[in-house]
């Protein structure tokens, strides 16, 4: 997640416009689920176009920008995007209506806020601690467990699809060639039998895979690896003949 208070300033010092995405911090971060900006208490009016998904946090489809009339309008006579795509379903305008309500105005949805928090807080310091490297904010319900390598994300998505547990996985060119990685996104409604459940499967794959490759982790694979190339035995010297 980015340091928004310090590129408002860079904005502000520059005279620059900002863009964010908030398609994993908008109905999930933030006291009301606001998003990035109310996590960090930025005012939205420092933000020149605000953009996000419907199809996380709302259990919908589609996406919106937040901007100016003047912007605003200009995508609107710009885009081919706009020009050419079907309006939204009133169905599905209407359950984004009732989750922004339900998470903004209800205290089901400040618990839901809570629940969510925890539960990222639980996972994120589980993996950890156990020797996984993890990338993201602490506070991002959105989970990257790095993998490495092709193989590795291609052997951990069937084993865990054979364990009942389905993952996203992505890899190169969407990350660098040994970026490969698993992502996990937790929900308010994960209770923590589940989250405990998928821990007991990555320790069940981690013999197989060396999914704990943080050295922070005593007898990590990299610890291993490098103790054994530093401790090997050394192979004898043929000895040479002074006539050769």
């Amino acid at each position: 997640m980015c340091n928004l208070p310090a590129i408002v300033e860079l904005k502000k010092k520059y005279k620059a416009y900002l863009f964010i995405d908030e398609a994993h911090s908008i109905g999930a971060m933030g006291e009301t689920g606001r998003g990035v900006s109310e996590h960090f208490g930025v005012d939205t009016t420092d933000i020149d176009i605000m953009m996000g998904t419907f199809s996380k946090s709302f259990g919908a489809c589609g996406g919106y920008i937040a901007s100016s009339k003047d912007i605003i309008a200009h995508l609107k006579r710009e885009s081919h995007a706009h020009t050419y795509a079907s309006p939204m379903s009133p169905p599905v305008a209407r359950q984004i209506i009732a989750s922004m309500s339900l998470i903004r105005d209800s205290e089901d949805g400040k618990r839901r806020l809570r629940q969510l928090a925890d539960n990222v807080t639980y996972f994120r310091n589980e993996l950890r601690k156990r020797g996984y490297i993890i990338y993201g904010d602490s506070h991002s319900p959105v989970i990257p467990v790095i993998l490495f390598t092709l193989a590795n994300i291609c052997a951990f998505a069937k084993e865990c699809l054979n364990r009942g547990l389905a993952t996203v996985i992505v890899a190169f060119p969407a990350t660098t060639m040994l970026g490969a990685r698993a992502r996990f996104c937790v929900s308010a409604s994960h209770t923590r039998e589940h989250i405990d459940r998928v821990l007991t499967i990555l320790e069940e794959l981690d013999p197989m895979i060396n999914l704990k490759m943080s050295a922070n982790r005593p007898g990590s694979a990299v610890l291993d690896f490098w103790r054994h190339f530093f401790t090997r035995p050394k192979v004898p010297t043929r000895a040479v003949d002074d006539d050769s």
